[in-house]
């Protein structure tokens, strides 16, 4: 289960020497924990020279999800046999205890980081995927502060973890914290900025923006009805719906705005909606018909 908040492994705890006398310890029982990449060379080997370094490269990048031990065959010839090691270099991964994955010669980086990613998700996530789903179900039940510290511990842990990150985002709104929520996804890194969790929280940092300038409901629908063809004012209604909490309220008055007149303002209708959607679950009742409404009327 993940610990929140630990510390990266140093180096030294993910990469080391093993030898007859530690290779139960650092191998078979520490696989029961944790996936370990076993490197089995020699000194006057050239290709482990070559693939030796790339491989701790790869388990470092991996961020203590993978260990990896080193076994020099020379020094070590009861393991090698046990082992049946041909030739060398050769990688295998263990994990609970036994051998499960591994290759022979020197590998193209590629097929070396795919090799170590694959062997890291044998352990899974290290429970970052329950701790996201609790940080999420703390902002269901409106404890925005507690999912907060809970997303932005997830991050130390994972940096692009693009459901933490969006979640962190939306925690910050809920707070009301748009100049914060704003800043994060300035400063997000760029393996996650494009990322759907980021498009949702963009849309909903900007219908937050939108709604802290919405006036009261009640003056909008009174625009509206005193005079029902002033779009600008169908459009100001969403957004004061939108602020109240109104989505689906909102929604409909600007399919009734769409269907009036799309080419308003630029089709600002058909963008304000599908913010609304990108900022809502794919599945949300809402964003369903809503989309399904829109499409009827875009191919009518």
């Amino acid at each position: 289960m993940l610990s929140l908040g630990e510390k990266p492994q140093a180096k030294a705890d993910l990469i080391k020497d093993a030898t007859e006398a530690t290779f139960l310890a650092d191998v078979i029982e520490a696989s029961r924990e944790l996936p370990v990449i076993v490197d089995f060379w020699a000194t006057w080997c050239g290709p482990c020279k070559t693939l030796g370094p790339m491989l701790e490269a790869a388990v470092t990048a991996a961020g203590g999800k993978v260990k990896m031990v080193k076994v020099d065959v020379d020094q070590n010839q009861r393991i090698a046999a046990q082992l049946q090691i041909q030739s060398i270099p050769t990688v295998y991964a263990f994990w609970q205890g036994k051998p499960v994955d591994g290759f022979q010669g020197a590998v193209p980086g590629s097929e070396l980081k795919a090799f170590v990613e694959r062997v890291s998700a044998l352990a899974g996530d290290g429970g970052l995927t329950e701790a996201i789903e609790a940080a999420e179900q703390m902002l269901t039940e409106g404890a925005a502060a507690d999912a907060a510290e809970t997303f932005a511990a997830i991050l130390e842990e994972e940096p692009e973890n693009a459901a933490a990150f969006g979640g962190l985002v939306r925690a910050h709104l809920a707070l009301n914290n748009l100049e914060q929520a704003e800043a994060l996804l300035a400063d997000a890194p760029a393996a996650v900025a494009k990322s759907k969790e980021l498009d949702a929280a963009r849309a909903q940092l900007e219908l937050a923006k939108q709604a802290a300038n919405a006036g009261p409901e009640a003056e909008l629908r009174a625009a509206v009805e005193k005079n029902p063809a002033d779009l600008q004012a169908r459009f100001d209604l969403a957004a004061g719906l939108l602020a109240a909490g109104n989505t689906q309220g909102a929604v409909d008055e600007l399919l009734d705005l769409f269907r009036r007149d799309r080419e308003w303002n630029d089709g600002a209708a058909k963008t304000q909606l599908f913010t609304i959607f990108e900022a809502l679950k794919p599945q949300d009742p809402i964003v369903l018909a809503g989309r399904r409404r829109l499409s009827s009327m875009i191919f009518a």
